[in-house]
């Protein structure tokens, strides 16, 4: 790929954070990682070396956005918890109480028309294979998207509760 290409949109795939310094690399790496990995695992897709990836993971390890497993090797995990607590910060932040609550009114319908439709509670209490063939895909988006929905729901309401200081329980 020319630098041409490459500026005028976006970077390649395997490498999303080209271009920025190594310390946004490797929280990038970080990012990406789906499973617990060793500071020369994240260097590699950071394009740094292990000593500079080390330096960065105990900079996110102190801040609580890695979980530092110890052991030999040492390795690394992105801390969901630490992610899940910003975006409801960010969300108290540019919402008001009741717009919080109208986004949480609103997913809790769209949930509870999904519970209608499915017969259940969860989608995890689906089985996909129970459905014509020719729908399976269109189950599987559903059921994606409700649970997203619940999941939006509880970041809401956290956040809502937040915003207004309470802590009021939450829709199950």
């Amino acid at each position: 790929m020319s630098d041409e290409v490459h500026r005028d949109g976006p970077p390649p795939f395997d490498r999303p954070f080209d271009g920025e310094d190594t310390k946004q690399r490797v929280y990038g790496a970080v990012l990406h990682a789906r499973d617990p990995m060793t500071a020369a695992e994240l260097a590699e897709r950071a394009d740094c070396s292990t000593e500079s990836a080390r330096t960065h993971l105990s900079f996110y390890a102190d801040l609580g956005i890695v979980i530092k497993h110890e052991g030999r090797p040492v390795r690394y995990e992105r801390n969901d918890d630490y992610f899940e607590w910003r975006r409801v910060n960010e969300l108290a932040r540019e919402n008001t109480v009741d717009e919080l609550q109208t986004r949480v009114s609103e997913l809790t319908d769209r949930i509870e028309d999904y519970r209608d439709e499915y017969g259940a509670d969860s989608p995890a209490e689906i089985d996909v294979l129970e459905f014509d063939p020719e729908r399976i895909d269109d189950i599987y988006v559903e059921l994606s998207q409700w649970a997203t929905a619940i999941e939006e729901r509880a970041l809401h309401e956290r956040a809502r509760r937040k915003a207004a200081g309470s802590t009021a329980p939450s829709h199950s």
